[in-house]
């Protein structure tokens, strides 16, 4: 099947969101949901008052100049949407951290929605829990991937003038690693390694960024960004269904 690019990517989330309706999916859905509504309700609580002072200590660093002062208002948006960014990332690291064993029986399902086709994983309840090892290890792995990657965008990010590019490379890179977030659930599910999913992406790097993007600016918005997840599991798997061409069953 040929693989599409950067604008068939884009579908991919919207189909997640009609898929996230189906009967035979829904029970998937709303017990992640339900966590997730409680971590983000705990986790606004908790970065409400952070949010303003990241964004005041960025501005405390740039340099009284007084051309730079008279761009205060384009600096102090840059750097709320870089850490609107690392929040969003955030939100959806800790959800996928408590959600991950449910996400990857809800792209088992999803899979067969689609395709009419059992995956053998094993399945059932049981097999949901006797995956959490596994799922959480998988999480880990895109964290550790993650993080250095961040923390050099964001330091990029606290540089005067050169930070006029910095919300367009972390929009990118958060674009980048949602695709690698949420394919990976249907990419475990048919054994293939995080090294191998990541390969399979570079040479499909702008439907992945097609994908990812939308995800990306959907987790920055509030309440739509509970929703979010589910639906984006279930898009990753239409695209791993659809795009076609991924490598046969490896084992990690």
């Amino acid at each position: 099947m040929a693989t599409g690019g950067f604008f068939s990517g884009l579908g991919y989330l919207a189909e997640g969101f009609r898929l996230i309706r189906q009967p035979g999916l829904r029970l998937f859905v709303i017990t992640p949901l339900v966590i997730n509504v409680l971590l983000f309700g705990l986790l606004f609580y908790w970065l409400a008052d952070w949010f303003q002072t990241m964004i005041q200590s960025a501005m405390d660093l740039l340099p009284d100049w007084a051309w730079l002062q008279s761009l205060h208002w384009l600096f102090w948006l840059l750097y709320g949407a870089v850490i609107l960014l690392m929040l969003a990332y955030g939100f959806v690291i800790l959800a996928n951290l408590i959600g991950s064993p449910f996400y990857g029986y809800l792209s088992e399902r999803t899979e067969q929605y689609l395709t009419g086709k059992a995956v053998d994983t094993g399945g059932g309840w049981l097999q949901i829990f006797a995956d959490v090892p596994r799922a959480l290890w998988r999480e880990v792995q895109k964290i550790g991937y993650y993080l250095p990657r961040a923390l050099g965008l964001f330091l990029l990010g606290l540089i005067p003038v050169v930070n006029l590019v910095a919300a367009l490379l972390w929009l990118a890179f958060n674009g980048w690693m949602m695709a690698l977030q949420y394919v990976d659930y249907p990419a475990d599910n048919h054994r293939i390694s995080f090294g191998g999913l990541k390969q399979t992406l570079r040479r499909r790097r702008m439907s992945a960024l097609g994908f990812g993007l939308p995800v990306a600016l959907a987790a920055m918005v509030p309440v739509l960004n509970l929703l979010v997840v589910p639906a984006a599991v279930c898009g990753a798997t239409a695209y791993w269904v659809r795009e076609g061409g991924f490598p046969a069953r490896v084992e990690q």
